[in-house]
């Protein structure tokens, strides 16, 4: 009888205690412990948290029962001083206590949170990773670039403290807190941050709920692992949608998920996809769609796992989480390029006509300043080289002309039209007639004016490039309507035997009488 009393309490230990000892989520910082706290009071089930911060304050409000003051001597709790490197060092003293917490609750999996640019998150995140993935744990990090309004200091350590802990975890996932104004449009300040607490535990949560889920296809932590592990960097999405054509409306809202920048997956080598569903449960077709759908958008070129599983709590929506690495650095998507300067300003800037300068004078040098000279952000998300056209006497290569299908561009020449050479400005050179017009040379012979020419005694300019590289506005406007509007010209029979030659534009529409709309020359 006595062994029978016992029984209920063998009963109890045959479920093992799941959430401490398989994923922890370590907010680092100021930035990442507001993430964290956000993630615990929301109650994530089956994950244990820990938040580690050089502030004391911000440590003894945090509800989270796990907590690490960083470098206790060092900074006396008061913070890092918005420096990276008393961060780092404050992260290396206490480092031992953080090692043993991985131990003792024998995590497989950590994600680890932080604010990047200021100095406890910038400065420490690295170091635990580093300790994290020497213990053999599946580390990885989920970080956010600051706002712009934070300042360029702020974004520089921000890339600085990025390039340092993208060799030390398993993947990174980046978040770019400017995307959230687009997406959201405007907030109060604390919005935000809230928003961006927002994403940040959307990211773990999404994740860490494709592990412990009980799915009926089901993803577990090998899957997870075999996905993530020593795959660099990461792009996720998550989505939710109902009604008709559910399954291409989750799928599309997964792909436009604030964490997946510009809804690009291209190049991914493998994408996990979890898909669940509520109380009307996914067919086997919408099951079809949704992973065809995001095959397709990647490039048929990826490894998919995926599963699917219920929740009644989402009634009648089905919720898609999409997880894509395996990305090369060639192909990796540019997602941050709203932290510098607009490429169309920056090809505005770079092929502006300047006008002559009077004798004497000098040309400012940051005039002449070459694009490919505009300083760039620092960091790993440098942009790829542009393009440059090619010289004369090479080869274009294959469609890279953008302008190729407008109207007025690459056309064939028009009887009495010919178009001016590759290195010709299309103003025009006094005393020549930069179109070819039959009788032009005759009239200038005679000691006439060409009537396109520019006055002799306008200033030079130098020569524009012609519309066969990049898009811009400058280079549209040199080229003249007539050509965009593809019109010819025709010679007026009616002054056969005059000095000069009468010429018209035609168009397909009907021509009005207006001297100023139908007649160039008269």
């Amino acid at each position: 009888m006595p062994q029978q009393e016992n029984m209920p309490d063998i009963i109890e230990f045959d479920r093992p205690r799941i959430s401490p000892s398989i994923i922890m989520v370590t907010g680092v910082g100021g930035g990442g412990s507001n993430a964290v706290n956000h993630m615990f009071d929301l109650g994530i089930a089956d994950v244990s948290f820990m938040v580690c911060n050089t502030d004391r304050q911000a440590l003894y409000r945090s509800p989270v029962p796990i907590k690490v003051r960083l470098g206790e001597s060092l900074t006396q709790g008061l913070g890092a001083g918005n420096n990276p490197e008393r961060g780092r060092e404050a992260a290396l003293e206490s480092l031992d206590e953080i090692v043993e917490i991985y131990k003792r609750e024998g995590t497989k999996m950590v994600f680890i949170t932080a604010g990047m640019g200021g100095g406890t998150g910038t400065g420490a995140a690295p170091v635990i990773a580093k300790a994290a993935k020497e213990l053999g744990i599946l580390t990885v990090a989920i970080v956010t670039l600051p706002f712009k309004t934070e300042g360029p200091k702020r974004m520089k350590h921000a890339y600085e403290g990025i390039d340092e802990l993208r060799q030390y975890v398993d993947s990174l996932l980046l978040i770019n807190n400017e995307n959230i104004q687009d997406i959201y449009g405007k907030l109060t300040l604390s919005e935000a941050f809230g928003k961006a607490d927002d994403i940040l535990a959307t990211a773990a949560k999404s994740i860490a709920e494709v592990i412990t889920r009980d799915n009926t296809v089901n993803v577990d932590f090998a899957d997870v692992q075999t996905v993530m592990k020593d795959s660099g960097i990461a792009l996720m999405g998550s989505g939710r949608a109902s009604g008709d054509d559910r399954a291409m409306k989750v799928a599309d809202a997964a792909l436009a998920s604030p964490l997946l920048n510009h809804n690009d997956i291209i190049g991914a080598r493998n994408i996990l996809i979890n898909i669940t569903s509520g109380e009307e449960e996914i067919t086997l077709e919408e099951t079809y769609l949704i992973t065809e759908y995001i095959q397709t958008r990647s490039g048929n070129n990826a490894d998919i796992i995926w599963g699917a599983g219920t929740d009644e709590a989402l009634g009648q929506d089905i919720e898609v989480t999409i997880i894509a690495t395996g990305f090369d650095i060639d192909t990796l998507p540019q997602s941050f390029d709203r932290m510098t300067s607009s490429p169309l300003q920056a090809r505005i800037d770079s092929s502006v006509l300047q006008e002559d300068v009077p004798a004497g004078d000098e040309v400012p040098a940051e005039e002449e300043t070459p694009a490919a000279e505009i300083p760039r952000r620092h960091g790993p998300f440098a942009p790829r080289p542009r393009w440059t056209p090619p010289t004369e006497n090479s080869a274009a290569p294959q469609g890279m002309n953008p302008l190729q299908d407008r109207p007025g561009f690459n056309r064939p020449v028009q009887p009495g039209v010919q178009k001016p050479g590759a290195g010709e400005s299309q103003a025009g050179v006094p005393g020549q007639n930069p179109f070819g017009m039959p009788g032009g040379q005759n009239a200038n012979a005679a000691g006439g004016s060409n009537p396109l020419s520019r006055p002799a005694a306008a200033p030079q300019v130098i020569e524009a490039k012609r519309p066969d590289s990049d898009v811009n506005i400058d280079e549209l406007e040199n080229v003249p309507a007539f050509v965009r509007r593809n019109m010819k010209f025709v010679k007026d029979s009616s002054d056969e035997g005059g000095r000069a030659t009468r010429v018209v534009l035609k168009d397909d529409a009907p021509q009005n009488d207006n001297p100023g709309g139908g007649s160039l020359f008269d």
